[in-house]
């Protein structure tokens, strides 16, 4: 009995949980980083692949910064560039920030 009961436990607890993850929508984070991106209007100081503001291109970024570094430039550009000119986005929901973060590493130079 008590076997039963824990193995019910488990199941509802995991199902629960992907429950959860649904609800929270079953994107790859790096399609959800992309609206991100576009949610945040990064276009209008970045660009990537020639569109946006192309003073500041993101091709490449993943290929030039650690994860750990992407989210400490946008969460605070000057801790990891004195000179940046960058917005800082501190409160940029954890998971939202995640998400950017994945797409920003999917840039890659190519070739």
């Amino acid at each position: 009995m008590k076997q039963r009961l824990v193995v019910g436990t488990v199941l509802t607890i995991g199902i629960g949980l992907a429950a959860a993850w649904a609800d929270e929508g079953s994107k790859p984070p790096a399609e959800r980083g992309q609206e991100v991106y576009t949610a945040q209007h990064c276009s209008m100081c970045h660009s990537i692949a020639g569109k946006g503001n192309t003073k500041t291109p993101l091709d490449d970024v993943g290929s030039r910064l650690s994860a750990d570094d992407l989210k400490k430039y946008i969460t605070a550009p000057k801790s990891v560039k004195a000179d940046s000119k960058m917005k800082a986005y501190p409160t940029l929901p954890a998971a939202d920030l995640d998400a950017l973060v994945a797409y920003l590493k999917t840039l890659i130079k190519k070739g």
